[in-house]
């Protein structure tokens, strides 16, 4: 059955841009006036991809534990800093930090689980298994906390009245709040679980087809992809309620009056 995958060539490749072409001309056309959003995103993931199939490449051929775990590393720090940026909200320094600790517990628990539990990973740091697999579960992380902490904010801002109203009635902050807790778990959940139900009839995922083109087995990369599912909706919910059971509190003052 393991024929090997088919080479691209260059040319191949581009002739792929074809598509971002069509996109670039119909905004035009549409005067939308974001040409140049799209060519900006359009070479930074050119780039970005280019310099991190160099560097994989150097991780895989020497394979040491170090490398791997600085990755990983990496990949969390950048992770983090895209949550930043993508969350257009100003954030406190204090709510940084929890959303740094939110991701760096959830995302460890999930990985460590998924690799030693799991598929029982040997030697531990095999980079061909540990940072792909690690680089799915914090990308999907990232996305989910990036829309729990914007819908939690905008939540608290848009149902301030209603939450102030709550608390004068005499209902405790936890209380008060709970449908925006709600909504923000809600939303950063919602990607995942879409997910996993159009997932093999609508579309198969790139972890299962990339496999599938590598000559593996389908049934053996369905396993994989339903294990790297399972942990990639843990480690979002882990990340999400962390965020939540830590920053709440920060939207109250000590007598537990709302502080926006």
């Amino acid at each position: 059955m393991n024929q090997g995958i088919i080479d691209i060539s260059l040319l191949q490749v581009l002739f792929a841009y074809v598509f971002i072409l069509l996109i670039i001309w119909y905004i035009k056309l549409r005067k939308m006036g974001r040409e140049w959003e799209v060519v900006t995103a359009t070479v930074k993931m050119t780039l970005q991809l280019i310099a991190v199939g160099y560097v994989l490449s150097y991780i895989f051929e020497r394979s040491y534990p170090f490398l791997t775990v600085i990755a990983v590393i990496l990949m969390e720090i950048f992770a983090v800093h895209n949550i930043f940026r993508r969350v257009k909200t100003p954030l406190s320094k204090k709510v940084k930090k929890i959303i740094l600790i939110s991701m760096i517990g959830g995302n460890f628990v999930s990985i460590i689980f998924f690799l030693f539990a799991v598929i029982r990973l040997s030697p531990w740091y095999d980079p061909r298994y540990f940072i792909p697999i690690s680089g799915m579960i914090i990308g999907n992380s990232m996305t989910g906390i990036s829309l729990g902490v914007f819908k939690m904010i905008e939540g608290f801002r848009s149902r301030r009245e209603k939450i102030e109203a709550a608390l004068m009635l005499g209902a405790l902050p936890a209380k008060a709040a709970e449908d925006v807790v709600n909504s923000a778990f809600d939303a950063a959940i919602l990607p995942v679980i879409n997910s996993m139900v159009g997932m093999g009839i609508v579309f198969l995922p790139g972890m299962m087809t990339g496999q599938i083109l590598a000559g593996i087995n389908p049934v053996t990369a369905i396993k994989y992809q339903l294990v790297i599912m399972l942990a990639i909706s843990g480690s979002v919910a882990m990340t999400v309620i962390l965020f939540i059971l830590f920053s709440f509190k920060t939207f109250f003052n000590k007598d537990g009056q709302l502080a926006l």
